[in-house]
């Protein structure tokens, strides 16, 4: 997950490539410590997110990929819409109380405008957003559910030189792995194949033993780590 000349613009063999996890907590404190405990490596850097109400830290995993700690921010207004990624839902809320979760992941593409609609199966908007010298374009769905339960990830479009992960301090953690458990797996591969996505992350059905949900490996200093 290189890029050619520092570049993000370089060409893409498939429509879409991870980009990032995402871990929502409670509170941005309650996901950091909880992801500090698992892999042995603080999120560090991140910062507020104008106009969603939310909050973030960052994780470096490789070259172009990273986990992104996020939470709703209890200084902001809340926003005019629903916040992105599932955090107004009430059921999501509640099981952030008990422990963060990762709840989906993000895939970058050059054509998030023409896709989204396609990969979420829902009405969709792509906006602008910024921080700092960051610029990029984000995918959201309109009512903020998370497309195939967390496991159709969202979109997104850096408009920067480089990717973020270029100025994140190495972290000695590399994603090794990544699936999801569905009820109903069919309703999720056919977003993952239009992505070109299908060697990324690995869709079963959910069982007793697998519920629904993201599971990624990780190799970490301390060995291997599985986040759900």
């Amino acid at each position: 997950m290189g890029y050619a000349e520092g570049t993000i613009q370089a060409v893409m063999s498939a429509p879409a490539a991870l980009d990032h996890l995402v871990v929502a907590a409670d509170s941005l404190e309650q996901g950091a410590a909880w992801v500090e405990k698992r892999l042995g490596v603080a999120p560090t850097g991140g910062g507020r997110h104008r106009g969603m109400g939310t909050h973030n830290r960052v994780l470096k995993l490789g070259a172009g990929c990273y986990l992104e700690v996020i939470a709703i921010d209890p200084q902001a207004p809340p926003p005019v819409y629903p916040r992105w990624l599932g955090l107004d839902d009430p059921v999501r809320q509640k099981q952030f109380k008990t422990r963060p979760r990762l709840v989906t992941w993000v895939a970058r593409t050059p054509d998030p405008d023409s896709l989204a609609e396609q990969v979420y199966g829902r009405p969709a908007q792509v906006r602008p957003m910024r921080r700092g010298s960051l610029r990029w374009r984000f995918a959201f769905t309109r009512d903020g559910v998370l497309p195939g339960d967390g496991l159709i990830p969202h979109l997104i479009q850096w408009q920067t030189p480089t990717h973020p992960t270029e100025n994140m301090p190495e972290s000695g953690c590399i994603l090794r792995g990544l699936e999801g458990f569905h009820p109903h797996p069919e309703k999720v591969l056919p977003a993952i194949a239009l992505l070109g996505l299908d060697d990324v992350i690995t869709i079963l059905a959910a069982t007793a033993h697998h519920p629904p949900g993201l599971r990624a490996r990780l190799q970490t200093p301390h060995g291997t780590v599985v986040l759900d």
